[in-house]
């Protein structure tokens, strides 16, 4: 618990020239009495980018501090110029009001302060070395970034926790480490033993399927043979037909070998004026329509007999 605390801070002249005071109206409370003073300071903040532009603007020590609400004034005086960068001069920076007590911080009021130049002309068209005379400030004092510290004051006891606080009763317990090992290796045996039913399940479940597999490549095997036999049956039917087709027709070969020789015949029998050559080509087409059917050699032989008669 912090021993002062910092009730408000009203900003005055504000805004006001970049070249005017800071002014300051600080109000805190004091809980008990203090040994040593109160030290108050007010820091310009003369870049973002660098620290080294940073500058103290006054401290103020503040003591003896009665117990109770306080309230006092602070006036600084203007930052240097000379310790800022030209680029920095306009636009937006921080001013930071702190508070310490035995060189240990507890409190920082941040303000953001926004320079710029009063005139239109030169904000339409800003020159490159700042006409300081034309910059107004504005501190932003309704949004203060407060920032707070726990610090030890005059006594030991107000000193802020470093380490944990010492726990007598929790060391004197008994340890329960052996507690929680046997109910981590439970734990385990658990786990495996779920997973072990877990394997037992899959292999039931791996044999099921693999049995159901080889009945149905049992039955497609059954089906392939009877459709093998059917595909038999019906070739020898086909073969069968295609004998029955040739054999018909083969005898109607024979029946027109027999037509043609007996017209062959008859032609032989007409014509009176037949050489014998050509009856040696009646011979051979007969002898050839022999081969095809026995029925063609009795009238063969009568034609034979015939071209002799002419002769």
């Amino acid at each position: 618990m912090s021993v002062v605390s910092l009730l408000n801070v009203e900003v005055k002249n504000n805004p006001a020239p970049f070249g005017a005071p800071y002014e300051f109206k600080i109000t805190f409370e004091c809980l008990e009495p203090l040994q040593r003073d109160l030290e108050w300071k007010v820091t310009y903040v003369g870049s973002a980018t660098s620290a080294e532009h940073d500058q103290v603007l006054d401290t103020l020590l503040v003591g003896p501090v009665p117990v109770g609400v306080n309230t006092f004034d602070f006036d600084t005086e203007a930052p240097d110029l000379s310790k800022i960068p030209n680029t920095e001069i306009i636009g937006v920076t921080v001013v930071l009001l702190s508070c310490s007590y035995d060189g240990r911080e507890f409190v920082r009021v941040g303000y953001y302060v926004n320079n710029e130049y009063s005139d239109p002309a030169l904000v339409a068209d800003p020159p490159a070395k700042p006409v300081v005379e034309k910059v107004v400030r504005n501190i932003l004092a309704e949004k203060p970034r407060v920032t707070r510290f726990a610090i030890k004051w005059d006594s030991e006891e107000s000193a802020p926790a470093e380490y944990p606080p010492e726990q007598p009763e929790v060391d004197a317990q008994e340890d329960d480490e052996g507690a929680y090992a046997a109910e981590e290796a439970e734990a385990e045996a658990e786990v495996v033993e779920g997973e072990g039913e877990g394997d037992e399940k899959a292999g039931e479940e791996e044999d099921a399927a693999m049995a159901d597999a080889d009945e149905k490549a049992e039955a497609a095997t059954e089906g392939k043979a009877g459709d093998e036999a059917a595909s038999d049956a019906g070739s020898e039917d086909l073969e069968a037909e295609s004998s029955g087709s040739e054999d018909e027709e083969g005898d109607e070969d024979d029946e027109e070998g027999e037509g043609e020789a007996e017209g062959e015949g008859e032609a032989e029998g007409e014509g009176d004026e037949m050489d014998v050559t050509d009856d040696n080509d009646g011979k051979q087409h007969g002898a050839g329509a022999m081969e095809h059917g026995g029925g063609m050699e009795h009238q063969q032989h009568q034609a034979q007999q015939h071209d002799v008669m002419v002769h």
